[in-house]
């Protein structure tokens, strides 16, 4: 259970929040209030008020950072978005709620006994949804999308994508230091401040050695963030200076081994693919890269059903790297088939939540499935509906950017932020990492594909506030 320290620093970081807001630029306050709550707030501690979501190390700082914006900074906050197709996504993805709660007002239940009508032999059930949970979902996609809201309004300039960037490579230089203490000395960290260890410790344990994980969910939250952190790194590098190049290379290079000490196999294959591209390609072909990889993305199920993705060769490819991680690759896509099937039962609205997308036991209701990949628990949740409007929301800021990229004339940062959206993408089909800063990604490259002449020109003309010095 989290310690008292673990709740007192939910409940200061609005304070935290609003001297950032009053001390830095807005730019800089909204990714540091989002991106640190997600670094440093402690995991699974949460305050579980009646009728309205659940305060936590995502919504507290979402919420702040929007009330900020409003009460501190004083600025409006627009909404909608430009794009016809991205204002029916975001609808979509605040009311599809609706139907997936009408369609599972009946409870599930489980029987030690079948076909013995009238006598019932009941072991235990699902509760079925109310209009009440409309509200609930419904609150909890909004407080999802704040992040993206912001990243569209106030980080989709020159000024707001460098320092997101920024923010990135220098969030991963600090994390650094506790990543590399617990791969020395075994992930502690967190029963060391917050009194508890957050996951299954024996996950930790990998090829002799430990997996660091600090304040986050999982270890491979933490090999994904430093992923994301030697990228932004080499964008740095590809956009400095001669002076400051060498020791952009070498901050690189350093998160770049951090990744490969946190022994995870996936975000280590995306650094191999990313950090190179972002290094040698061009902003352009960058761009069309992401395009693609957001498109494999929102297409799987499809690809799925119809046995286009090669499994087999996928976990040949997996075999020849390392037996143990073929043999986990292979376990959750028997799993993914146990829950595509479910959900195709329920394919356009989806379960609901209870857990009633999962499989089950038919007698004790034990599941018997675990999904691993955000893309099936939000298919089996929320149905094609759901599905599509998260996906699509973001995936279509970087096919927006393509479409407009000729109108900028600089987009090596957006190119690469576009790169990075698109992996996080590609990793939803297997893990269920989605970051408030993915979203703040998102909605950057929404902002600058919209209209990118504006934005530039704003940036040229001093318009948003100046970037306070921070050395890297």
């Amino acid at each position: 259970m989290p310690n008292a320290f673990a709740y007192l620093m939910l409940m200061i970081w609005p304070v935290a929040c609003v001297v950032m807001f009053r001390r830095m630029g807005i730019e800089r306050a909204i990714i540091w209030s989002i991106l640190g709550g997600y670094l440093l707030l402690p995991p699974r501690a949460v305050f579980d008020l009646p009728l309205v979501p659940d305060f936590n190390k995502t919504s507290i700082p979402n919420l702040c950072a929007l009330a900020c914006c409003l009460w501190v900074a004083k600025r409006r906050v627009p909404i909608w978005p430009e794009s016809r197709t991205m204002k029916i996504l975001l609808i979509l993805f605040l009311a599809g709620t609706i139907p997936t709660v009408l369609t599972n007002t009946d409870p599930i239940l489980f029987y030690s006994v079948f076909n013995a009508e009238p006598v019932s032999f009941v072991t235990g059930g699902l509760p079925g949804l109310r209009m009440l949970d409309v509200l609930s979902i419904a609150s909890n996609q909004a407080i999802t999308l704040i992040p993206f809201v912001l990243g569209r309004a106030f980080l989709c300039n020159r000024t707001g994508l460098r320092e997101l960037i920024l923010a990135l490579c220098v969030g991963g230089l600090v994390y650094s230091l506790p990543a590399l203490l617990e791969i020395r000395l075994s992930p502690q960290i967190n029963i060391w401040v917050y009194g508890f260890f957050q996951h299954d410790f024996g996950q930790m344990m990998r090829q002799g050695g430990f997996r660091p994980i600090v304040f986050l969910p999982h270890g491979l939250w933490m090999a994904f963030f430093f992923m994301t952190a030697a990228a932004a790194a080499a964008v740095l590098f590809r956009t400095a200076d001669h002076k400051a190049r060498p020791r952009l290379l070498a901050a690189t290079a350093y998160l770049f081994i951090v990744l490969i000490l946190c022994k995870s196999l996936g975000p280590l294959t995306y650094g191999l693919a990313v950090v190179p591209a972002i290094l040698l390609a061009t902003p352009r072909t960058q761009i069309r890269i992401a395009v693609l990889f957001a498109g494999i993305a929102v297409l799987y199920p499809v690809l799925r059903d119809y046995g286009l993705i090669p499994l087999e060769r996928i976990l040949g490819w997996a075999e020849a790297i390392n037996p143990d991680r073929a043999q986990s690759l292979a376990y959750r896509f028997e799993n993914e088939e146990l829950l595509l099937e479910r959900a195709h039962e329920k394919w356009l609205f989806g379960w609901g939540g209870w857990g009633r997308n999962l499989v089950r036991d038919l007698t004790t209701g034990e599941i018997i499935s675990i999904p691993d990949g955000e893309w099936i628990i939000v298919f089996g949740t929320f149905g094609w509906l759901g599905y599509l409007s998260k996906m699509g929301l973001l995936a279509m800021p970087i096919v927006l950017l393509l479409a407009r990229a000729r109108k900028a004339a600089d987009l090596r940062i957006v190119a690469a932020l576009a790169l990075i959206l698109a992996i996080t993408l590609i990793d939803m089909l297997v893990n269920a990492i989605l970051t408030p800063y993915t979203w703040l990604i998102a909605g950057a490259v929404l902002g600058f594909a919209e209209n990118p002449r504006t934005r530039e020109a704003e940036a040229e003309a001093g318009k948003p506030s100046p970037p306070k010095p921070l050395m890297c």
